[in-house]
């Protein structure tokens, strides 16, 4: 067994492209994922893969602290709204430079909120900006945000990488090609090169003095991270033991009480982290598009034991829409949620005129019970997948399974050609998840069921503009319970946030805002 484990362990090496040896690595700090995005332009991806990266290259109006909950001052450092909600008027910091030396002015953040919201971007989380009326600059380093009406989550919106202030001219240099070829932002690291499923290099910005408050230190203190992308995680997990690597916040679920255990290894948990993982069905076709077809198969999936066994612990079941400890998480929406009862669920199908057919499989006037899923293919997707497969087969319902590589994955996902998807997401509060994956505006994207419902919007639309907060935990509350009994998705796990570093880094603190591990990658320092 032992000689097993060391062969497995320098074939792990071996695949990383690392030798196997006793020495530590020297700089730079190599920080391990599993998947990589496909561009890295802040208001053209939604993907975690991406703004991870984002968040060292590029800084934001405002920050957001290791509660994530509390706004903190960031470029600006300062703002003041109007009494009705509609207007921010954010004071800028002076010292601001570019990776390229270039200073900032107030005319680079209006030009990169407004690139955000512009229709020709077509920006997939172009809402996540409320509705503009006009962003101006009153002088080098005042900015108006004008609002058509209030928008209760703006602040907490403005800390995210979308919100990312870029250069113009580097925009307008590489067009579709920003993020993939080059970036040149504010932030703390800079751009050096991508090799799209291999590894990300960026280098201290030699400028940079003006981190968030959250930090200790506003200045980077590493020359160098290379972020290398490890798929398998036996090979991760191999690394990172053999310090041949110094952080990873990926590490495969298993592994985690056994690194816990290990010398030299640094294992923590950010308890503040919602990042949810579920199962979305199209609402316009033709099987998916059946109520019963959706109940019983939320019914007939086995939330706990896919927790169990394919997140060892380490991930909640989830039995409600939305994460218990978010903003405005209602509790009487949860009753609604179905239960894992097999049977139940065959007794919705049998009601519902879905009968078996000599294969198993239900039919109903013609049509098999049968819908394809898409989703992207990581160390849990090809395991719960697999597991809710099963689950719905022993119901009569076939669930045929399409995995895609991250960086290709976002594009099949805006075909429409599959039936269901299955993603995983973060968020902050109810009303960031219900206005990004339910508004029909979102429609075809995030809102990939095509769920079109005129009081979903309504609701939706009140919370974003209440300035009270009981109304906007009200609309909110009414909101996951509409969507609740429509049994729009099943909701599957909660995650966990855990990041393992090694001795040779110190300052290591997970944040995960939009599941980025390190935000900024602030206070990092290697000790050799």
């Amino acid at each position: 067994m032992k000689t097993l484990a060391m062969a497995a362990w320098a074939a792990g090496l071996s695949l990383l492209g690392l030798a196997p040896a006793l020495a530590q690595t020297k700089a730079p700090l190599t920080i391990l994922r599993v998947i990589d995005a496909d561009r890295y332009d802040p208001v053209r991806s939604t993907a975690t893969a991406a703004s991870e990266i984002i968040f060292m290259l590029a800084d934001t109006l405002v920050s957001l602290d290791f509660d994530m909950k509390t706004v903190k001052p960031f470029l600006a450092k300062s703002w003041t709204a109007s009494e009705d909600g509609r207007t921010y008027t954010f004071d800028l910091r002076q010292d601001v430079k570019f990776c390229d030396g270039r200073p900032m002015t107030a005319e680079d953040v209006v030009y990169s909120l407004k690139r955000w919201i512009d229709p020709a971007t077509r920006s997939p989380v172009a809402s996540r900006a409320g509705k503009v009326k006009d962003i101006r600059a009153t002088d080098d380093h005042t900015v108006v945000y004008e609002l058509q009406e209030p928008f209760s989550d703006l602040l907490y919106q403005l800390t995210q990488s979308f919100g990312s202030i870029v250069d113009k001219n580097t925009v307008e240099k590489l067009g579709q090609n920003f993020g993939v070829q080059g970036f040149n932002a504010t932030g703390p690291y800079c751009w050096v090169s991508w090799t799209p499923r291999q590894d990300l290099v960026m280098k201290k910005n030699p400028h940079y003095t003006w981190g968030p408050p959250i930090y200790k230190n506003p200045k980077p203190e590493i020359d160098q991270i290379v972020w290398k992308v490890v798929p398998e995680a036996n090979t991760l997990m191999a690394a990172m033991q053999a310090r041949q690597a110094d952080i990873t916040y990926y590490p495969p679920l298993f592994s985690i009480d056994t690194m816990q255990r290990v010398p030299g290894l640094k294992v923590q948990q950010q308890k503040d982290y919602i990042y949810d993982v579920f199962f979305a069905f199209r609402v316009d076709k033709p099987v998916s598009s059946d109520p019963a077809i959706r109940r019983a198969a939320n019914m007939a999936v086995n939330k706990d034991a896919i927790a169990k066994a394919v997140y060892f612990g380490h991930g909640t079941p989830l039995h409600s829409l939305l994460s218990p400890t978010v903003l405005d998480y209602d509790a009487k929406a949860a009753t609604l949620m179905p239960r894992f009862d097999p049977a139940g669920a065959a007794k919705v199908l049998d009601e519902a005129g879905w009968t078996p057919g000599p294969d198993g499989i239900r039919v109903k006037d013609g049509q098999k019970a049968s819908f394809l899923v898409y989703g992207i293919r990581d160390d849990q997707n090809p395991r719960i997948s697999e597991a809710m497969q099963a689950d719905l087969r022993k119901v009569g319902i076939e669930m045929r399974i399409q995995l895609w590589d991250a960086t290709v994955a976002w594009g099949k996902l805006a075909t429409q050609e599959f039936d269901a998807f299955m993603l995983s997401y973060p968020y902050g509060t109810a009303t960031e998840a219900l206005n990004l994956y339910f508004k029909s505006t979102q429609a075809p994207t995030p809102n990939r069921m095509n769920w079109k419902d005129e009081k979903t919007d309504q609701l939706i639309d009140a919370a974003a503009t209440a300035t009270d907060p009981a109304k906007r935990k009200d609309a909110n509350a009414e909101t996951q319970r509409l969507l609740t009994a429509a049994n729009v998705w099943i909701p599957l796990v909660t995650r966990q946030l855990w990041v393992v570093s090694g001795d040779r880094v110190e300052g290591v603190r997970p944040h995960g805002l939009y599941g980025a591990g390190l935000y900024k990658g602030l206070d990092l320092s290697l000790k050799r």
